[in-house]
């Protein structure tokens, strides 16, 4: 029904932003990401928007970024995951971050979310897996390419596990193994992760 809202910010807290439009006010409920960089209040403001129906309410759902309101989508369309839930995940990670995380397989990172557990967490990741990339900014795509390559049983496989059991991200270790030659040993791929890895802290 509504694709934007475009008016003055004149109302927010921790859930949610109120626009201005001619006098009147819309609730949209957001994430803390949108939050950070709508700007301040009394500023002009757009927010790309999602309806969600239900018996007893009619809820608006705004984001900063159209990159942010696709992410939304898929999330909810995930078993498990209301938009309450999409909203705690997109507070926690930005839409880039959480096409790498998904791609990578890092359910972990989703159940960092209030009200996401381990269970949904994977389900997501199963299920939005191929769809990511489809909406992954131009930026992160590379990233997001690299980490989906790792399959399992491989020896990226092997050497994301080690990576991971010494401490670093699931994301970031595919990341960084999914960009190597394939034909590398795993010794040679842990090596070689550690360096990229910590060229990055």
């Amino acid at each position: 029904m509504f694709y934007s809202i475009e008016g003055i910010l004149s109302y927010t807290d921790t859930a949610m932003a109120v626009v201005d439009c001619h006098g009147v006010g819309f609730k949209c409920f957001t994430t803390l990401n949108t939050l950070k960089n709508i700007g301040k209040l009394g500023s002009k403001v757009k927010l790309y928007t999602h309806l969600s129906v239900k018996e007893d309410a009619l809820d608006l759902f705004g984001f900063s970024t159209p990159q942010e309101l696709e992410s939304f989508k898929l999330l909810t369309s995930v078993s498990g995951i209301g938009p309450k839930a999409a909203v705690s995940i997109l507070s926690e990670l930005t839409p880039d971050r959480l096409a790498i995380c998904i791609a990578g397989g890092d359910y972990k990172a989703l159940t960092k979310a209030q009200g996401v557990g381990k269970k949904i967490a994977e389900r997501a990741v199963l299920e939005l897996k191929d769809k990511m990339a489809g909406i992954a900014p131009e930026g992160v795509s590379k990233e997001v390419e690299a980490a989906s390559s790792v399959t399992d049983g491989s020896a990226s496989s092997e050497a994301v596990e080690a990576l991971v059991a010494l401490g670093y991200q699931r994301s970031d270790a595919a990341v960084a193994v999914g960009s190597m030659d394939k034909s590398m040993s795993v010794d040679d791929m842990i090596r070689a992760g550690l360096k990229m890895l910590a060229s990055r802290l």
